[in-house]
């Protein structure tokens, strides 16, 4: 009979770089059809919700059907070790069988420790989307579960404190400059909520203004790797970060504030009247709901310079990556069990999800979760997963020195160019 087991990982790991370790082909090239038995251990990092926990048992379920008698032990790590505990795992030949990644950077960055699953997942192509953040090199290495994208909230109760028009947000950068003057001076909150601690948030700030920055040209270079960081538009991108910091729109103390979850219960809590946040997983539309119901607003980026193209920067969010190659059969059918239509139709329900799977219709009266959706097809990738983890890790720390004056644009657009060569 089926075990399901799961565990909580406790304990301190020493941070080990990550180095690839198994970087070639599987041998087998289907996925199983029979039955089998053993164990299939998975990491992740948790769930968030009931509505998480639910989805979580629908999967293994679902894996189940097909596999009866293997028993699925999911491994739940802390998000903010989970990278360095993986790479621990990966380095002393301790790695789970599959494990949870962000879609981008932090896939693309390890694809050398995954077996591709380009041929096996080939027939969901048309079903899903989001596939760009689950590739490296020509190969696919994982199924996007859910859209992850970085819309802009905003609590209409304070713009109308402010005396600023609820149903017309800004839409250029003039625009929500005054608009956070405003709110500044007519009532006790921050313009946006931030948390910074983790250095996170510079990346939702290029992800989230990005297409009203870049042209469509510089945009779509930047996302095949051709990137100027000393270039006139991503050195604004710097400046204008640096600058929101010095007019005051934060919250006091944002390099010290957490991300996940404080600066968001700022803006739950209506301490702060806008806040760049999440389509999914967490810190999305239905859970500001609970708190803002009628008062939550959705606005797209802002132009900030001529000849740009709004859009709303979403991609593939999560997914399982296979790194035993002996359990490679089993993944494969774990990684289409976490796309399985009926599992992410109920869990984009309860647990406010934008699933990939294109054929399931949000059903939902809460206007801003219609107001992104309408906005998907034009949708472009977010700017800050093309990057590498060298130089992701380095916005990180720069974005943390921009925000208190500790460094200058010059010099960190200098380290950014130089880390990618």
């Amino acid at each position: 009979m089926k075990r399901i087991m799961t565990t909580v990982a406790v304990g301190a790991v020493a941070a080990l770089a990550l180095t690839g370790c198994g970087g070639a082909a599987p041998t087998t090239g289907s996925s199983s059809g029979g039955a089998e038995s053993g164990e299939l251990v998975i990491w992740n990092w948790g769930n968030s919700d009931e509505a998480a926990e639910s989805f979580q048992t629908d999967v293994i379920a679902a894996f189940n059907e097909k596999h009866p008698d293997v028993e699925v032990e999911i491994v739940a790590q802390p998000f903010d070790q989970y990278y360095t505990l993986l790479g621990s795992a990966i380095e002393a030949g301790t790695a789970p069988d599959l494990a949870l990644f962000n879609g981008g950077t932090q896939l693309a960055s390890r694809a050398d420790m995954l077996f591709p699953v380009t041929e096996e997942l080939a027939d969901l192509e048309e079903t899903l989307a989001g596939w760009p953040a689950f590739q490296a090199g020509g190969e696919t290495y994982s199924a996007p579960m859910f859209l992850q994208g970085f819309p802009i909230y905003y609590n209409k109760a304070i713009f109308e404190q402010a005396g600023l028009d609820a149903e017309n947000p800004p839409t250029t950068w003039d625009e929500l400059t005054t608009a956070c003057e405003s709110i500044l001076a007519e009532t006790d909150v921050s313009c946006f909520a931030l948390g910074n601690k983790e250095g996170l948030g510079i990346e939702f700030f290029l992800s989230g203004f990005a297409s009203g920055v870049f042209t469509p040209e510089e945009y779509d270079a930047w996302i095949d790797g051709e990137r100027d960081w000393e270039g006139e538009h991503a050195r604004q991108v710097l400046e204008l970060w640096q600058q929101t910091s010095e007019d005051g729109w934060y919250n006091a103390g944002a390099n010290s504030t957490a991300m996940f979850n404080d600066s968001f219960d700022l803006f739950s809590g209506g301490q702060a009247a806008m806040v760049i946040g999440l389509t999914s997983g967490i810190a999305h539309w239905k859970q500001f709901d609970e708190f803002l119901g009628e008062d939550l607003g959705f606005m797209m980026p802002v132009t900030v310079n001529d000849g740009t193209t709004l859009a709303l920067p979403a991609e593939g969010g999560i997914g399982y990556g296979i790194l035993n190659e002996d359990k490679f059969d089993l993944g494969v059918d774990w990684i289409r069990a976490t796309v399985d239509h009926d599992a992410l139709s109920a869990y984009s329900l309860a647990g406010g999800q934008i699933t990939s799977d294109t054929t399931i219709e949000l059903d939902t009266d809460i206007q801003s979760a219609q107001d992104i959706v309408s906005e998907l097809p034009g949708s472009k990738p977010l700017l800050h997963t093309a990057l590498s983890g060298e130089t992701l890790d380095l916005l990180h720390r720069l974005g943390q020195e921009l925000l208190i004056n500790e460094v200058t644009v010059d010099d960190a657009a200098g380290q950014l160019a130089a880390s990618e060569g």
